[in-house]
């Protein structure tokens, strides 16, 4: 008889496929709270998402659980506090996504600096029949600064070294090995950048951290990118900057209150936005997909999990 794993939110459908040749797969959107209730004590592992949200009550609500097993790196969205205090624990899928993740960081920071996306809206607006394109930014040789340098942080900033660009960070650790300026402030990062690069992860250490004074501190000139989680940045802040012309531009890959995007945020020609899409390429998705059922088949075997959650 096949175990009983639950599937809490979507996955590829490659993925839901293949767990469901090993595991007997009950779909959480399928289910009533009744279902739920009736299978409660025979659910060991749950899959989720890197953007869903799993609760401290709904882990109370199966007490046979013992795995939750997240496709993306971030898990900001589980109650890792909550998990641990009723033995359960999480993995993740960490490394296999950081050159995406950091290539997608570079091209935002392009398109938003060049203006890429309102150029070709120039075009096909008939805008280059009466005269040329407005003037854009340089990105070579500028002034980049970055939030967060872990894997991520540190794929754009190799990345950006191509670029000649002066690299600094911001981090919770200063990484002595690396070539790159360390900054202890936040704000001091901020006024010291052309480019602000969000790669910080999710949760309440970093809960809009990217605020209004922070944005103040850019300045007119600087350009902010978010490619870690849309809770860093205080929207509302993010939203009065651009209105207000305190920050020159943003390029967004993820939004605090995902799929709903700010109207403010869109068909403006100094923003370039995107669905939260970084990692959705699919060579990584596949890479996400087989750690995801390496930690599940390691959990049912009794071996040690391959990326627990730290």
């Amino acid at each position: 008889m096949k175990q009983k794993v639950l599937k809490q939110a979507y996955l590829p459908d490659a993925l839901t496929a293949e767990l469901s040749e090993h595991y007997d797969l009950r779909e959480l959107a399928q289910m009533t709270a009744a279902d739920l209730a009736a299978i409660a004590d025979e659910i060991t592992v749950v899959i989720t998402n890197g953007e869903a949200v799993v609760t401290r009550e709904f882990i109370a609500s199966l007490p046979a659980l013992k795995l939750i097993a997240v496709f993306g790196v971030g898990y900001d969205g589980v109650d890792v506090a909550a998990a641990r205090d009723h033995g359960v624990q999480v993995t993740h899928t960490p490394g296999v996504l950081t050159d995406d993740v950091a290539d997608l960081a570079m091209g935002l920071m392009l398109a938003t600096s060049r203006k890429i996306v309102a150029a070709q809206k120039f075009i096909e607006q008939g805008g280059w029949r009466q005269g040329g394109f407005q003037w854009t930014r340089k990105v070579s040789g500028a002034r980049l600064g970055i939030f967060g340098m872990g894997r991520i942080g540190q794929a754009i900033a190799r990345r950006a070294q191509a670029f000649d660009m002066e690299i600094s960070y911001t981090d919770r650790n200063h990484h002595r090995s690396l070539p790159y300026r360390y900054v202890a402030d936040l704000h001091e990062l901020a006024a010291q950048s052309d480019f602000l690069m969000v790669c910080a992860p999710g949760g309440a250490q970093t809960r809009g951290l990217i605020n209004q004074s922070v944005l103040a501190a850019l300045g007119p000139q600087g350009m902010l990118v978010n490619i870690s989680r849309g809770s860093v940045v205080d929207e509302a802040a993010l939203v009065h900057a651009l209105e207000n012309n305190l920050i020159a531009g943003a390029g967004l890959d993820v939004f605090a209150n995902e799929p709903n995007v700010p109207a403010a945020l869109q068909q403006r020609d100094n923003v370039v936005i995107t669905p939260h899409m970084a990692s959705a390429t699919w060579e990584t998705r596949r890479e996400m997909s087989r750690l995801v059922l390496e930690n599940v088949h390691a959990w049912f075997a009794g071996a040690p999990l391959v990326t627990p959650v730290p």
